[in-house]
């Protein structure tokens, strides 16, 4: 992940901004929303209780939010949930990127995206 001019890496963060804004999302921040959280929480804790996933991360950058997802703590992440608000009218805010920089799918609806690494929810013919 790259950082643009201006963005400071999430894990320089001390939980304090010096010019007293609130920390959590300055109004220059992409950020997930309440119904978005819940559903990647939702997915999240089934992988955490399926042993698949271990670790997590969320970084609101400028021009997009991200929601990292880790086998174990020390590695790269395995999926990269985004939202780009720039891309919504054309490919969609929405997109799961995999470990090598692979977009696994991108699209309008949170859901149908999260669909493409949540096994457990795929239709049985």
């Amino acid at each position: 992940m790259r950082l643009e001019p201006g963005d400071t890496d999430p894990s320089q963060s001390h939980g304090g901004d010096p010019q007293g804004a609130q920390p959590f999302a300055p109004a220059n921040r992409v950020t997930f929303d309440r119904r978005e959280l819940d559903r990647i929480f939702n997915l999240y804790g089934r992988k955490v209780a399926a042993g698949e996933w271990r670790d997590y991360a969320i970084d609101f950058l400028r021009d997009r939010a991200v929601f990292s997802v880790f086998r174990r703590s020390s590695e790269v992440p395995i999926y990269r949930i985004e939202k780009s608000p720039k891309l919504a009218r054309k490919q969609g805010a929405y997109s799961v990127i995999s470990a090598t920089g692979l977009i696994v799918r991108r699209g309008h609806e949170l859901d149908r995206v999260l669909r493409s690494i949540d096994k457990s929810l795929s239709v049985v013919s």
